[in-house]
């Protein structure tokens, strides 16, 4: 028959006992113990903001990098023209309903042509159309001159709402989506 072999934990229970012996618990103190550190406060609301504005800015599509181009952009928004339809507008998300090329015009052509399309596009109530008035690459050192004019006619007009550079696949800086007002008396609502 074998013996059996002693627990160590119990020959360490006694060692630690005796070597205690004579030990004293410490008394209470009065002291408070110093408080630990907190970690710093995070800004969740302001956190919250950041990341509902890119969020915002990626969906609807206002950092777009196929819309960074040479060139300058065209853009015009008139008083009471809601964000969402200027984002659509910018997006390129309306459907152009005419377009009107003016390569080749001289200024006077030029601004002839652009009136009578817009005339019988409100006669027809076509609301969006695109306008192509190139790049100017070939016109003298001053700059684009049909484009640079074609930025004051559009502004001056009533029937214009918007218009925006189009898109790069649309003829980019080259080209502008113009937003038209509704034809008076078009209102077939409530």
């Amino acid at each position: 028959m074998t013996t059996p072999k002693p627990d160590p934990a119990l020959f360490e229970d006694d060692a630690f006992r005796e070597a205690m012996a004579g030990v004293q618990p410490r008394a209470s103190s009065d002291r408070v113990p110093p408080p630990r550190k907190l970690p710093p406060p995070k800004p969740r609301y302001a956190e919250a903001d950041e990341r509902a504005v890119m969020d915002e800015l990626l969906d609807y599509g206002m950092f777009e990098p196929e819309l960074i181009e040479s060139g300058d952009t065209l853009t015009y928004r008139a008083d009471g023209v809601q964000d969402s339809v200027w984002r659509k507008l910018r997006r390129g998300a309306y459907r152009v309903r005419a377009e009107l090329d003016l390569h080749g015009l001289n200024r006077t052509v030029a601004r002839e042509e652009v009136s009578l399309f817009l005339a019988e596009c409100m006669a027809k109530d076509v609301r969006c159309v695109r306008i192509i008035h190139g790049k100017g690459n070939r016109s003298p050192n001053t700059g684009p001159v049909i484009k640079t004019l074609l930025d004051s006619w559009l502004r001056r007009r009533n029937d214009v709402l918007a218009f925006c550079s189009a898109r790069p696949h649309d003829g980019g800086t080259g080209a502008v989506y113009v937003l038209l007002r509704a034809a008076p008396g078009s209102y077939t609502g409530p």
